[in-house]
């Protein structure tokens, strides 16, 4: 079955900070620590920057509806329950240079913590030069796996 992109534009906004370095609520980058149990499980994301992207693509909501990969309950760290995680492949394009990445998304009902507003998406995708809060980015997902509500 072919991609079925869809573009949005989105605002690029502050995380809660715990993918991408120790944090309160953990003494290591998050992501860096979960990398080893999805490549695991078939997703290798090894090459991409240890953090997320987190677009805000308000007003519009989105739900992951029929992700490429769902690693049900995974023990990454022992400082909580096993979390759920969902993931959709995704391009970012940021001045005029296009990035490949996929949605990361942690099923809020595993989560304990770091909730995100269903406006916000989060991004793994490799380190981009010069970006910073507040910048605009484009966006494109599959939307085969992902619906935007209005």
């Amino acid at each position: 079955m072919t991609t079925s992109w869809t573009h949005l534009t989105g605002i690029l906004m502050q995380g809660h900070q715990v993918a991408s370095r120790p944090s309160r609520a953990y003494p290591y980058s998050s992501l860096e620590k979960q990398k080893p149990y999805f490549k695991d499980r078939g997703l290798d994301l090894s090459p991409y920057f240890n953090g997320t992207l987190n677009i805000s693509i308000a007003p519009l909501e989105f739900e992951m509806t029929k992700p490429e990969f769902t690693f049900p309950l995974v023990e990454w760290t022992d400082l909580h329950p096993p979390e759920t995680f969902s993931f959709s492949q995704c391009k970012v394009r940021f001045e005029k240079k296009e990035y490949a990445g996929w949605v990361y998304y942690p099923h809020p009902e595993t989560k304990k913590t770091h909730f995100q507003n269903p406006s916000l998406i989060e991004i793994i995708t490799y380190e981009i030069a010069n970006i910073k809060y507040g910048d605009a980015i484009e966006l494109e997902i599959n939307s085969r796996e992902i619906t935007i509500k209005q």
